[in-house]
């Protein structure tokens, strides 16, 4: 079923030498599957009088991680869609003065603005792993596993994500604005490592490992 799926055909263009999708992309979908699994917890949790009161909560969990689901689908395409005009600029012609600081302005232009989908997928996924601290502690223990699996696609969203913010601020010239980038992805990726890291060793414990 899988294999005859559009998924199938997004692998097949992951696997191609074009420049999108890539990594990028890959973290974003990672980030989509993590907060479908996130989904399937909650709806395995739902209507159990076992889990009734964690009931709104666990409906507002609902809520928001359908809505992460389908940011990340687009965080995705966000992605390409500022990746594409990048790998265009580095073809620019460098031959004069003129054409070499057009060409640094425009690098300089892309790259910022190619570091904001992965530094958005990396914040995404930071209220993610949140949303599965609170699954991994009031959800269905018939789900738990779920929780882990799914905790750690949220975490190579974010650890995957961090290396396209990194790739782009490594190559700009303004030092100060990647700094800035630099220092809200590495927050970012200490405080949801951590945590992610935190709720798969309380999923391993649940599961008696």
């Amino acid at each position: 079923m899988i294999k005859n799926t559009e998924m199938n055909q997004f692998l097949q263009e992951l696997s191609s030498n074009q420049p999108t999708p890539g990594g990028g992309g890959a973290s974003a979908l990672a980030g989509a599957y993590g907060a479908a699994l996130g989904l399937m917890v909650v709806h395995l949790t739902l209507g159990k009088k076992k889990y009734a009161a964690v009931e709104e909560t666990m409906k507002a969990a609902e809520s928001r991680l359908e809505e992460l689901r389908e940011e990340f689908l687009s965080l995705a395409d966000q992605d390409a869609e500022s990746f594409a005009p990048l790998a265009q600029a580095y073809r620019l012609p460098s031959e004069t003065e003129e054409e070499k600081a057009h060409k640094t302005k425009e690098l300089e232009r892309l790259l910022f603005q190619a570091s904001k989908p992965p530094l958005c997928i990396m914040e995404k996924a930071v209220e993610g792993i949140k949303i599965m601290d609170f699954l991994a502690r009031n959800g269905s223990r018939l789900a738990v596993s779920d929780v882990g699996v799914g905790v750690q696609f949220l975490r190579t969203a974010l650890t995957g994500a961090v290396m396209n913010v990194w790739i782009n601020t490594g190559s700009m010239t303004d030092r100060e604005k990647a700094e800035s980038l630099e220092e809200r992805a590495g927050q970012l990726l200490e405080a949801g490592r951590k945590s992610a890291d935190e709720i798969y060793a309380l999923v391993e414990n649940a599961l008696g490992q």
